[in-house]
C-alpha cells in the first residue's frame, strides 16, 4: 500500500492539492489530509510540487510486432514492458495491422496475456487489414464476446492502397458482428478503422450507417492527422464520430503529418466536442512512406512514448489546459472503449497512476497499485529486457 501526500490532482479535472491512499490494485481514498492507517504496511510518498495524472491509454499499438511492406526483413519487433512504463502508458490495446496473412491474432492474444500477467493491463482487436478478416474463433462476434481481452476489431483499413477495398455491405457486416459482440460480452465492440492517403477517406463510414441502423460512433478511425485533406474532413466527421489522432509518425513525416497537440486545438476550434478527440502512438507499427508508384522510399516504426510527448507539447506549446489534454489520452479513450475502471482518478478505480513534474518528467508511475517508477527509476522490465 501507497500513500501519496501533499500532489495535485488531476482526474483529469483538477482536484487541488490532496492525498491519495492506493492498495490492492485500487484507489481507496482522496481526501485534503489523510492520516496514515495504523497497523498496515504502508509507504508514503512526498509528492510536493509534483501533479498526479490517471495512466495514460494507448488505443493502437502493434504490441506483437507489426509491418513487412518492404519484405521480410521490414517486419518490426514485438513491443517490450518498458516501452509501455517509460512512455506513461498503463493500458494498451493490441491489434495486428498490415499483415493478416503470416502474421496471426493469437499471437496478439497471448502477447497480451504476457503483459496481464506482468502487471499492465492489456486489450486487443480481433482482425487485420483484410476483409474478411482473420479472427480466433471463426467469428469476429465469438471472440468478443468470449475472449476476456479482445473489446473490437480492427485495424480495419479503408481508402489504403494496401486496404482489401471491402463493399459497404462487408463493412456494415463486419461492424454490425463487432457490435453484437461487444453486447453479449458486456464490451465496446468498436471497428478500429485504419484512414489512408486517398481523398474522401470517411465515406465509406458515411455509406455504411447511411445504409444500416449503424451509428457513426460504432467506428473509431484512425491516423486522422496524416495528411491536410484528411484532416479537413475530420474537422467535420469529428462533430458526429469520434477521431484518433497518430503520435508516432508526425516526427518522421513532417511535411504531411499534422502535428497531433496542435491538430487538438485546431479540432476543438472547428467545433469538434472534445469527448470525441482521442490520441494513440501506433507504437511498434510500421511506418513506411511510399512514391507515386507504391515503392517504398523510407521506412520508420511508431514509438510509444510519442503519445507523452504530444500530452506535454499540448500543455506546454499549445496552451492547451492540462485537464483537456489529459482526456485524449485517458477518460475519452476509457468512455469509448467501455473500460469503465480505467482513465480517471476516483475511488474504486484501478490504481494507474503517474506523478510528473512541471517539466513533465515522470517522477513515479504506478500501476494496478505497483510502483513501476519510483524517483526517476524503472522498477520493472520485461522478460529478456536488459
Amino acid at each position: 500500500m501507497y500513500i501519496f501526500k501533499n500532489c495535485e490532482i488531476y482526474t483529469p479535472d483538477y482536484l487541488g492539492r490532496k492525498d491519495l491512499l492506493i492498495g490492492g490494485q485500487k484507489i481507496l481514498a482522496i481526501e485534503n489530509r489523510l492520516k496514515t492507517p495504523g497497523g498496515w504496511d504502508i509507504e508514503e510518498i512526498d509528492a510536493t510540487g509534483l501533479k498526479m495524472i490517471p495512466g495514460l491509454i494507448d488505443s493502437h499499438v502493434h504490441i506483437a510486432g507489426a509491418g513487412g511492406e518492404g519484405g521480410p526483413a521490414s517486419r518490426t519487433p514485438e513491443m517490450q514492458l518498458s516501452q509501455m512504463i517509460l512512455a506513461g502508458i498503463t493500458t494498451v490495446v493490441g491489434c495486428l495491422g498490415t499483415d493478416g496473412f503470416t502474421r496471426n491474432v493469437d499471437s496478439v492474444l497471448m502477447k497480451a496475456k504476457g503483459l496481464n500477467q506482468q502487471g499492465v493491463t492489456a486489450y486487443i482487436y480481433t482482425g487485420a487489414y483484410q476483409v474478411p478478416t482473420p479472427t480466433i474463433l471463426g467469428n469476429i462476434g465469438k471472440d468478443i464476446a468470449l475472449i476476456e481481452e479482445v473489446i473490437g476489431t480492427g485495424e480495419i483499413a479503408l481508402s489504403d492502397h494496401r486496404s482489401s477495398t471491402p463493399t459497404i455491405p462487408e463493412l456494415i457486416r463486419l461492424a454490425v458482428q463487432s457490435r453484437i459482440g461487444g453486447m453479449l460480452g458486456g464490451k465496446a465492440g468498436i471497428v478500429n478503422i485504419h484512414m489512408g492517403d486517398a481523398k474522401n477517406a470517411f465515406q465509406p463510414l458515411y455509406d455504411a450507417t447511411k445504409k444500416s441502423e449503424l451509428s457513426l460512433k460504432q467506428f473509431l478511425p484512425t491516423h486522422c492527422n496524416r495528411n491536410d485533406h484528411i484532416f479537413e474532413d475530420t474537422k467535420l466527421y469529428g462533430k458526429h464520430g469520434f477521431v484518433d489522432l497518430t503520435t508516432s509518425s508526425y516526427p518522421f513525416f513532417p511535411d504531411d503529418e499534422i502535428k497531433p497537440s496542435k491538430a487538438v486545438q485546431e479540432l476543438l476550434q472547428a467545433g469538434v466536442p472534445l469527448s470525441n478527440i482521442t490520441m494513440s502512438s501506433d507504437g511498434c507499427g510500421s511506418l513506411p512512406e511510399f512514391d507515386e508508384n507504391y515503392n517504398i522510399v523510407k521506412m520508420e516504426t511508431g514509438s510509444l512514448v510519442s503519445m507523452f510527448d504530444e500530452l506535454r507539447d499540448a500543455v506546454l506549446k499549445e496552451n492547451l489546459n492540462l485537464e483537456k489534454a489529459l482526456r485524449t489520452v485517458t477518460s475519452n479513450v476509457a468512455n469509448i472503449l467501455k473500460l469503465p475502471a480505467k482513465g480517471s482518478i476516483a475511488v474504486g478505480k484501478d490504481a494507474d497512476l503517474v506523478v510528473i513534474d512541471p517539466d513533465f518528467h515522470i517522477i513515479h508511475l504506478c500501476a494496478l497499485g505497483s510502483m513501476l517508477i519510483k524517483n526517476n527509476l524503472i522498477l520493472r522490465k520485461g522478460y529478456y529486457e536488459k
